[in-house]
């Protein structure tokens, strides 16, 4: 049974979870109204991820066969696992983005075509660093989302919510698989994986950076230019957080065991979600009355 003294990234299932992301009103795709800004940011770092999701279960299931620990062979069959069902619920999301925000379809070929070249040339050194490197910040983001639940998306669809839930929730679980993975490869080369985290850095930044524009202007945030350009510096904030918590991962004894925003204090939605998913609750909608029950207090009053 998950206790709270339990490491999240110990011992972590796949759950097989399929979201009915019809219910989203596709006019609303702004889905927090706690913090529009916080889902456009999370909509356009969403909208290449799945194509990167891709290319982990490539660089991983290539690596797999390079590796004879049985515990770390069962991480990765776990991580692969985890993010096949990932991508599975993000791309059918996704659709419904492109359709009300017409550049999205040609950044999103053209991240399928990105990851798609790149998993057949990259080398397994390459594969395994660049995984390793963005699984920095898809850790990072789940632990920060789920610190932040109360500022960023306590009132929102109870779909998309519960999605995002779910997906930082495992993102934490398999936070140090890729590490592991490199470590296990290619630990000697400490600079080549710093190297392939800063890698990671820009080309989330560049992609997350030209998807809000789009759906800003879309949205007509620029109609009011103060308004626009205070929602970018909110994407671009976002994106420093991301760069300043990776600070540690760039040190020469690092794990992500030992990161700061997983060891100081445990997210108490993770540590609930994961009991509630395990006894068999129902998480594939999360609205007021379920995050109260979930949590184990009082709903809140209407």
């Amino acid at each position: 049974m998950t206790t709270q003294t339990d490491h999240p990234m110990d011992g972590f299932p796949v759950r097989p979870l399929v979201f009915d992301v019809k219910k989203v009103d596709p006019e609303n795709l702004v889905w927090s109204r706690t913090s529009p800004w916080f889902s456009m940011f999370i909509n356009a770092l969403g909208l290449h991820v799945p194509y990167f999701e891709r290319y982990l279960i490539r660089a991983l299931s290539k690596a797999k066969t390079h590796l004879d620990d049985p515990r770390l062979l069962r991480d990765v069959g776990a991580i692969i696992g985890q993010e096949a069902h990932h991508a599975k619920n993000f791309m059918e999301f996704n659709q419904a983005l492109v359709k009300r925000y017409p550049k999205l379809a040609r950044y999103e070929a053209e991240a399928k075509a990105y990851f798609g070249q790149r998993a057949q040339t990259d080398t397994l050194k390459e594969l395994v660093g660049f995984t390793a490197g963005y699984e920095t910040f898809t850790f990072l983001a789940g632990a920060l989302v789920l610190q932040n639940h109360d500022k960023w998306f306590a009132d929102a669809d109870p779909v998309v919510k519960a999605m995002w839930i779910w997906h930082q929730v495992e993102e934490v679980e398999h936070g140090a698989a890729a590490f592991e993975v490199y470590q296990a490869l290619f630990g000697k080369h400490t600079w080549y994986r710093r190297r392939m985290v800063i890698a990671a850095l820009m080309h989330i930044a560049g992609e997350t950076h030209r998807a809000f524009v789009h759906m800003s202007w879309r949205e007509g945030w620029w109609r009011n230019p103060f308004y626009g350009m205070a929602s970018v510096a909110f994407c671009w904030i976002m994106l420093a957080r991301f760069a300043w918590n990776a600070l540690p991962v760039l040190r020469g004894n690092y794990h992500p065991h030992q990161h700061p925003i997983v060891t100081t204090e445990q997210n108490p939605i993770q540590i609930a979600w994961r009991r509630f998913e395990k006894a068999g609750g129902n998480v594939l909608e999360i609205d007021h009355q379920k995050m109260a029950e979930m949590m184990g207090v009082a709903a809140p009053s209407a």
